[in-house]
């Protein structure tokens, strides 16, 4: 098995509106449209018809630190200011929005609070439960088989994407090694309507594929308690012990 993708400081950056509450593609749609890229000391916004933003990665102490909230919890972020706001908000066209940036030094919210399953010492910063969403190829690649229109793993944002396994044979995981990283697996990832807007357009269809996986990725009516109606794709997994992973990393198997 091989590691295909993953994103150095992923989700550490969130978009808010005017009370500080998170925004996501759930609300605004065309926000899969811009992309956020890292070169350097430099974070750079990028959308079609408009001109790229670059600002600092380490946003500049004078700029201040923002109470907002993510999934009901608080949690921190330092404003990247005003060129940042408008560009975001200029883009989407709906309210004003501004950008916030997670800094190292910030207290992260605890997963257990979110899901009772994640240990007491289990963090997250913006992301929604867990900072690592692990899926396979082959996983994408069988739900494509059902579908008429194909879909992309942008559609389930993965920052862990791995090749050369079976098919949902994540689900099975308990401990992968990467590099040197290990990491344990937690609970499934419960799939919303974010799933259905294109990653090319921003057009959210509320259909596909959310209602192809409910005919098949339903969790068992023992497990209703934690997962509900909604279907499974993909497992959140945390961190056991820190260290460096890149693409093409193997990925090993230590205990399922």
């Amino acid at each position: 098995m091989g590691l295909r993708s993953g994103h150095l400081r992923d989700r550490f950056w969130l978009v808010i509106d005017a009370k500080g509450t998170m925004v996501t593609a759930r609300q605004e749609p065309r926000l899969v449209l811009i992309s956020l890229t890292c070169d350097g000391d430099f974070l750079m916004l990028s959308a079609a018809y408009t001109k790229d933003l670059l600002l600092p990665i380490k946003t500049p102490t004078t700029n201040p630190v923002l109470k907002c909230r993510v999934r009901g919890l608080e949690i921190m972020g330092r404003d990247c200011g005003e060129a940042a706001a408008q560009w975001i908000t200029s883009f989407l066209n709906t309210q004003p929005y501004r950008l916030v940036h997670f800094e190292p030094h910030m207290p992260p919210r605890n997963s257990h609070q979110i899901m009772e399953v994640f240990g007491p010492t289990d963090q997250v910063a913006y992301a929604d439960t867990s900072p690592f969403l692990v899926l396979s190829e082959a996983s994408l690649a069988d739900l494509n088989s059902r579908l008429e229109k194909k879909v992309k793993a942008n559609n389930f944002r993965p920052n862990i994407l791995i090749s050369g396994c079976g098919v949902y044979a994540e689900d099975s995981w308990d401990e992968i090694l990467i590099g040197d990283v290990e990491l344990k697996r937690v609970v499934a990832c419960s799939r919303c309507i974010l799933t259905t807007v294109d990653p090319d357009t921003g057009i959210m269809s509320r259909k596909e594929p959310l209602e192809t996986l409910k005919s098949y990725r339903l969790c068992d009516p023992s497990q209703q308690k934690l997962y509900g109606k909604s279907p499974l794709f993909g497992q959140y997994f945390v961190l056991e012990n820190p260290g460096t992973i890149k693409v093409g990393d193997p990925v090993y198997l230590l205990g399922r």
